[in-house]
């Protein structure tokens, strides 16, 4: 498909950096014509939306801020097949901008290209989740944001409501979803009981500090991850109307996207809420969004194949239960060290067989060792049922 159609070119005068090593020197970028996606590895998209953002207005600046320090930034020695798709036309409504998103990222997916997406408000997401809807599998989706998008009420904007329409979406093809980095006193309680009834996983901020190691597995296990600039605190990433004085570093940020990267499961990731308006003068958050980007890409090009786990190149241990289940079986990688549980799934559900070996640490297999079921067994179990 020709997607000149979708896209207005990248401004030229971003493309003018000095140094040689410059990453933009290793990006096949849409000037004056548009670059073959069909060999890349990754290709990013601009998506200058601005309509679901509430009062975040500005967002519709960000994908050529965040270009500006990314393309600066020094390129390491991988052979990078990555294009830069440019800007995507916005539609005449939201609507149409969210089926123009997920049109491109799904033709994107086909061909096992993975989409980085600089937005745009967070509603964007679902034009990103809805990309999936047509490759017959179940997706997990791991969102990191301060808050969590499901009000309800009729002035919710669609950047703070989008979570409940990925929720209520049908098809549904949803399997799990992940939420990272909440603050208490910025969340209803009532939405955090809503996700423990559907049998999903939220961790707060100070979850994750006492032990951000302790979140690879639950990082490892998504398709599909939105990042909420919100998730960072103020004095690392200012550049939004609802920046907060507590959240993630930029390096605990940076720490997150190169987990992603490294997941060979991912084939997309979406970047949200940057508002370069609110943005100090030497533009720090689209400092640290850049370099969460760079860190994905090199998390990317340090994946390892896709898991064989009946190979020479893995660990197998059979840990028998005092009561049910009879045995939990784990896997450990000989090269990387990495831990994954397996889940029986019940029986003539293959669709399921994707999603029955998971990932998990070191710490769930000492549980098990035990007698104490992990609770991210549990959590498995009731989804596949």
């Amino acid at each position: 498909m020709d997607l000149t159609l979708f896209f207005n070119p990248v401004n030229e005068s971003l493309l003018q950096v000095t140094s040689p090593a410059a990453l933009v020197r290793s990006l096949r970028v849409y000037t004056h014509k548009m670059p073959d996606y069909r060999d890349a590895h990754l290709a990013i998209i601009g998506v200058p939306e601005n309509r679901g953002a509430g009062n975040n207005h500005g967002t519709e600046h960000a994908p050529d801020e965040i270009r500006r320090k990314l393309y600066a930034l020094k390129r390491s020695l991988v052979q990078y097949r990555i294009v830069d798709l440019g800007n995507l036309k916005p539609g005449h409504d939201l609507q149409e901008t969210y089926t123009r998103l997920s049109e491109v990222c799904r033709i994107l997916l086909e061909q096992n290209v993975l989409p980085v997406i600089l937005g745009g408000s967070h509603d964007l997401a679902f034009g990103q989740y809805t990309a999936y809807e047509q490759l017959d599998k179940l997706v997990s989706l791991l969102n990191i944001d301060a808050f969590l998008d499901l009000e309800q009420h009729d002035d919710a904007h669609p950047a703070s409501s989008h979570l409940q329409k990925i929720l209520l979406h049908e098809p549904n093809f949803l399997f799990s979803y992940t939420h990272l980095a909440y603050q208490s006193y910025l969340i209803d309680p009532d939405s955090v009981a809503i996700l423990e009834k559907l049998y999903f996983e939220a961790f707060r901020i100070g979850q994750m500090r006492t032990n951000l190691q302790e979140m690879e597995p639950v990082i490892r296990q998504a398709d599909m991850v939105s990042f909420d600039v919100t998730a960072i605190r103020s004095s690392d990433a200012p550049g939004n109307a609802h920046a907060q004085p507590f959240g993630l570093t930029g390096e605990e940020s940076c720490q997150i996207c190169w987990y992603a990267g490294l997941n060979e499961k991912l084939s997309s990731i979406g970047f949200y809420e940057y508002n370069p308006d609110k943005d100090d003068e030497s533009r720090k958050t689209a400092s640290v969004i850049a370099t969460m980007i760079w860190y994905f890409i090199e998390g990317f090009y340090h994946r390892k194949s896709e898991p064989n786990f009946r190979s020479n190149d893995f660990l197998k241990y059979v840990v028998a239960m005092p009561g049910h289940p009879e045995t939990i079986v784990f896997y450990k990688s000989k090269r990387t060290e990495k831990w994954w549980m397996e889940i029986p799934y019940p029986e003539g559900l293959e669709r399921f067989a994707r999603n029955s070996i998971v990932p998990c640490s070191y710490s769930d297999y000492q549980m098990a060792t035990q007698g104490e079921v992990p609770e991210r067994y549990i959590q498995t179990v009731a989804r596949l049922s």
